[in-house]
Order: structure tokens, then sequence, then C-alpha cells
């Protein structure tokens, strides 16, 4: 065990985590006290990313507990700043929970650094709102969270300065960044759902944001720099747009609609808590106030700080939330959104580019893009899965995705998604090395149901995912969670039913036949033996056994082997007149 230089208390939470990940890449040497149990939550987060723990000691920690657990044990003998990141951070909570972690936490915390042989500085969390004496989430009636840091702060300040401990205090606004679902993040949520038809508040109300990696250099600086010692700092982002603005960036990206109202938060806060979904204790952090940073703002300058633009980090970290699904899944930090439509992977350079079939969204191909040795480029059809409502999937024409690529990829669709393929295929072919049609639905059997039942996308939409796999005949997982969910946002379903209706009228499907025919690149089709061609064609074809409409996800590894054995086959082909000769399969 190496002898640490720095202790990080919560240190498997969000901003803790963020902490230990920059203490190490600048060479110090760390231990992370955390709760019991979250050892493989913050080890396997810094693995993630690439982190380096070999002057990393994981210790589990009790602050409830005035032992501390093993950090009793800990040699002390180089520590000198310690971060108290833990908090219980929860609205709605009891007092009991809250002060037991939030004050009685810290000040033990404080006892154990004023036993250190030879400490610098105790950097402790807090919130900006402890700046406003009279706030309303001071109150334990409100909630315990707010209430037990206000009441936390004046205690440890006290009882620091008797102590002669050099302390500086923290108090950041509502940091967003990758990982951060609490708070903002939920009104994004409702925001991207369509269940934010009002915000609460006026055009006023402030929720001030601060970037991740920002606040995390900052406290780094704070032990560096002796005039921070004794001093407290509200750390906010002073661009912070109000809240409606706020919305309003965040919304123009989404591509949803903007709440158009707002509503005062006494009004809000007297209504019944089935009928808004909000928390009392939420509503007291939206308010009027403004704050003074001019403090935070000097030793930022003197660390060479500089606040990234605020609609810049919305932007990200909006990606980010869509993403993960809101907290449900592992985000891709490759996701994002590009002229609308939703897009993953390698934009410039990509050796595949893959358009996903109904009614899943791109998140079809991720166990494929994952066995296939090659560097993929994947999006969402306009108007389907994250993608912008505009738009039309079956007429959809790829040229803006393909913008961005100066390879010459290999173009695959799946089902629907054929069509857009053959599109761009016909019209450039000197762009791309050939095409692969997985189960292309227009040489199949028509559309069951769902292109003559009236109410079939009330249905779509309402099934969850199990239903939903199980209708497709496929396993669940995550690309069923990702279907799911999209499928419920504000016309989704109806716009996947109404492009299933089109793409499976006679006249769509003898169009894609015809277009096929014209076809001079390669061209190589995937089918499953439970769903084979209705129309028979002379084209090269590969039958995945025991697959049917969705082999991607039902054999992805076979599909990924196919991939990757056509693209060799279709390297460096030319364009000639005519159709290219066909690849043995």
């Amino acid at each position: 065990m190496s002898t640490p230089d720095s202790v990080i208390f919560g240190a498997a939470g969000f901003i803790g985590r963020a902490l230990v990940a920059r203490l190490l890449h600048r060479g110090h040497t760390v231990a992370a006290a955390l709760r019991p149990g979250s050892a493989d939550r913050l080890t396997g987060w810094l693995d993630e990313h690439g982190v380096a723990r070999e002057r990393l000691t994981v210790l589990d920690c009790d602050i409830t507990d005035p032992g501390l657990g093993e950090v009793a044990g800990l040699d002390t003998a180089a520590v000198r700043d310690v971060y108290n990141c833990a908090a219980r951070f929860s609205f709605g909570l009891d007092a009991g929970p809250a002060r037991a972690v939030n004050i009685d936490g810290a000040l033990h915390i404080l006892d154990w650094y004023t036993s250190l042989p030879a400490p610098r500085r105790l950097v402790h969390i807090t919130g900006y709102r402890v700046t406003v004496p009279d706030s309303a989430e001071h109150d334990y009636a409100v909630g315990g969270y707010g209430a037990s840091k206000f009441e936390a702060d004046a205690i440890l300040r006290e009882r620091a300065a008797a102590a002669g401990a050099a302390l500086t205090v923290a108090n950041p606004s509502t940091v967003v960044g990758p990982g951060q679902y609490i708070g903002l993040a939920e009104l994004v949520r409702d925001l991207w759902y369509g269940r934010l038809p009002a915000l609460p508040g006026n055009a006023r109300t402030l929720l001030p944001i601060l970037e991740l990696d920002y606040f995390v250099d900052f406290l780094i600086a704070l032990p560096d720099n002796p005039d921070t010692a004794g001093r407290s700092y509200t750390v906010l982002d002073p661009a912070s747009p109000p809240l409606p603005e706020l919305m309003r960036i965040l919304a123009e990206h989404l591509r949803v609609r903007a709440p158009r109202f707002t509503i005062p938060t006494g009004l809000v806060a007297r209504l019944p808590r089935w009928l808004t979904g909000v928390d009392r204790e939420r509503l007291a952090f939206l308010a009027e106030d403004r704050y003074d940073t001019s403090a935070a703002d000097e030793v930022a300058a003197a660390a060479g700080l500089t606040m990234p633009p605020a609609g810049e980090v919305l932007r990200n970290w909006a990606d980010h939330l869509v993403s993960s699904r809101f907290g449900s899944a592992e985000a891709d930090p490759a996701d994002g959104f590009a002229d609308g439509l939703w897009v993953s992977g390698d934009r410039r350079t990509p050796d595949l580019v893959l358009l996903h079939g109904l009614p899943t969204d791109s998140d079809a191909w991720r166990a494929v893009t994952a066995a296939t040795t090659a560097s993929t480029y994947t999006a969402d059809l306009p108007g389907l899965g994250r993608s912008a409502p505009g738009g039309s999937p079956v007429h959809f024409r790829p040229d803006r995705l393909m913008a961005s690529v100066t390879t010459r990829p290999l173009l695959i669709g799946h089902s629907l998604g054929c069509l857009p393929v053959l599109r761009y295929a016909a019209a450039h072919p000197d762009r791309i090395s050939g095409i692969v049609l997985v189960a292309p639905a227009f040489l199949q059997s028509r559309a069951s149901w769902t292109t003559r039942f009236p109410g079939a996308a009330l249905v779509l939409r309402r099934l969850g995912p199990a239903p939903l796999a199980a209708t497709l005949g496929v396993p669940s997982g995550p690309a069923i969670d990702s279907a799911s969910a999209n499928l419920s946002r504000p016309g989704a379903a109806r716009r996947a039913v109404a492009a299933l209706r089109t793409a499976s009228r006679h006249e769509q499907r003898a169009a894609a036949r015809r277009l096929l025919a014209q076809i001079t690149v390669p061209v190589h089709i995937i089918t499953g033996s439970h769903d084979p061609l209705e129309i028979p064609v002379s084209l090269p074809t590969t039958v995945i056994e025991g697959a049917g409409h969705h082999p991607h996800l039902t054999h992805p590894d076979r599909v990924a082997e196919v991939l990757d054995t056509v693209r060799n086959l279709f390297q460096g082909h030319t364009v000639v007149s005519g159709r290219p000769a066909p690849a043995s399969s």
C-alpha cells in the first residue's frame, strides 16, 4: 500500500471520482475513502476512463462512525490535503439520515483531519444556497438535504476555527457533466420525453450551473493557495442563463418543444405532489437570487482556470444524458447530435456505416459494432429514435450523414434502413465500397398487423421492453431497452408506424426493387433462415441459420463476421458501367 498525500472522502460519487482521477493524473498518491460496497463502482469507472490505479489506495469508510473504518489504520505520514466530497444528496430526505452524514460525518472527518501529523488543508464541499440565510430549503420541514447542509456549514466552520484547522469550504451550484442525473437532469429528462409543458418559477428564476472539470480543478487549486484557508467560496458560472432560457437552449439542441409557460413556485408547492411530480425541496432551489462569485473568480484566475461556455457545457451534457438514457444505461462518448440526427461512432473515417430498421434505433447495431474489427458510424433515421421529428425515414437521403466521411465505407441497412442505403448507392457510387442489405423488407413478406391495425401506434408506444422483445422475436437487452424508451417519446411510435406503412406499399416496394437493379457497386444480402426472401434475386446472399428478421440482434457475432468478410472482399473495387461481378458467398 502506497503512502497517500491526499485523502478523498466520498470518492465513488460524481464529484469524488472525478477528483480522484484528476489528482492521480497529476501525479498525486491518493487514498479513496468510500462507503463499504462501492469500491468496484470507483475502480470500474477509473478503468473505463483509462486512469492508472498504481498510486491509489481504496478504503472502506463509514463517516457516520467516529472511527471511520479502515481510514483509522491508514499511514498518514505524508497526508497533506483532505477533501470531503461525501454527502447524502437526495430530495425529500428525513432529518435523521441527512444529519448523520452531512453533519456528524463532516465533523468526524474534521476530527480525523486535526489528528494528522502534517495537515495542509481540509476542503469541504457544501452548496451555493447556504449563502442565502432565509432560503426555504434550510427548513427540515421542507427537506433534510438542504437543511442539514446549511446547519453543517456553520457548525463545521466554528469547530474548525476553534481547533485551528485550515478549512476551506467550496459552495458549488448545480455541477453538470457525465454522470450527473439528479436535479436539473430530471428536468431535462421530462423535457426530452415531452412531460414538461411548463416550468416552475418565472423569467428571472436561476438554477446556475458549473462544469464538472472546472470545479475539480478549482478544488485542487485551493490547498495550493495559502490565502484560501479559513474561507468559503461560491463557485458557479456567472454566465448561467435564467432557467427558461437554459431550457430553451437545451430544447433547441434536442430538437424538442421548449416549455412555453412558467408557474410560480409557491403555487406548484401548494399543489399535490402526485399531480406535479415535484418535491417541495427541489422547488426551494429555484429562486431569483444572484450570487457573488468574485472571490472564487480570483482563485480561478490565479490558478489559470477558464470557465467553459455555458451553452457548450449544456449541449455536451444533454448528449450524455440522452446517450445514457438519463442514467439507466452506459453512455457512449461517441454519441451526439449532428444536424438533427442522432449519430454514434467514427464520423470521419468509418469502415462501416449502418442504418437501422423498425421499430428499433441505431442501438440495434451495438452488439455488431462491438464484435466487428471495423470502425463504425451509425445514425437514428430522421423522425425515429433520438433524431429530430422532421423528415421521412422512408425517403431519407444520407447525404448530410455522409458529408463528414472521408473514406469509402461499406454502407449497411436493415429492413426499412435498406431504402436510404439504395438511394445513396445509386446517387454516389464513388463514395462507398459497396452495400449490404440485412433482411431487406422490400424483398420479403409485407409487414404484419402494424400496417393494418388502426391502434398500432398506441400499442407500440405502450409496449415495455419485454413485450417488445417478444413481439420482435429477439432477446431482451440494451437495444430493446433503448427502442422501447425512444418509442415512448411524443409522436415517435406514430412516426414509426407511418413509416412502416409507407414502406410496405406495393409501389414503394416495387420502386426499391427497381433501384436495386440499377446499383453499380457490389451488393451482399444477409437474411435469417426463418425470414427468407420472398422475391429471389441473383445476388450474393448469406443465410444465418436460426435467425429471423433481426439477425443483428439474435446473431450479432455472425453478422459482424459476415460484414468483416464482405468489407475485405469489396475494398478497392472500381465502379464500372453496370453491376460489378458478384462475390461468392
